[in-house]
């Protein structure tokens, strides 16, 4: 008996430090070598300041900017320590209203266009830093007049930062919302 738990507390102990330690430092020094930033949480500095993240949405308010998808993760959205989604149901009213609300001021900016899905719905997380194309496109009016800018240049720049499928078959093309209006703040800045 006292054989066997002395083995047991041993295995343990080797386990432990291999797998909790060990492991943890080899996949770390190996992801800081082969892609640094990414390992890092794929931080965008500007100016020497830490900016945003390509991984995780954040609010944009002006009407010059692409809008991320709504978020529910935190009291106010965009709080990335309280990463998650409503987690309301399909049926559940306060979604429905806050839904329709929002296909409404929406419409009101675009009358007679549809308005895509992930502009009036939240990711998973909350945190999602990308949009479909057709949101993207979707906003196109009100940041060609708030820029002064063509619509056909903002198209432009939409095409040029959508991703496609990953492989060729994962996933869905998006549009990365920071990086988008990083882009469009080097082209021109919101008239005042």
């Amino acid at each position: 008996m006292k054989k066997h738990l002395i083995s047991a507390i041993l295995y343990t102990a080797v386990t432990t430090v291999l797998l909790g330690l060990g492991y943890p430092l080899l996949i770390t020094g190996l992801a800081q070598i082969l892609m640094p930033e990414r390992a890092n949480g794929s931080l965008i500095t500007k100016n020497g300041a830490t900016i945003g993240s390509r991984l995780i949405a954040q609010p944009f308010t002006g009407p010059g900017y692409f809008y991320p998808r709504p978020s529910a993760a935190g009291a106010n959205g965009y709080d990335a320590g309280a990463s998650s989604g409503s987690n309301l149901g399909p049926t559940n009213q306060k979604l429905i209203d806050r839904a329709k609300n929002d296909v409404i001021a929406l419409q009101s900016e675009h009358p007679g266009k549809p308005v895509p899905i992930d502009a009036v719905t939240t990711s998973a997380s909350g945190l999602d830093p990308d949009i479909t194309p057709a949101n993207a496109e979707f906003q196109v009016p009100r940041i060609a007049k708030a820029r002064g800018l063509t619509e056909a240049a903002l198209l432009s720049m939409i095409k040029e930062h959508t991703k496609t499928r990953d492989l060729g078959l994962l996933g869905e093309p998006r549009v990365n919302v920071l990086d988008l209006n990083l882009a469009l703040d080097q082209r021109s800045q919101p008239k005042p």
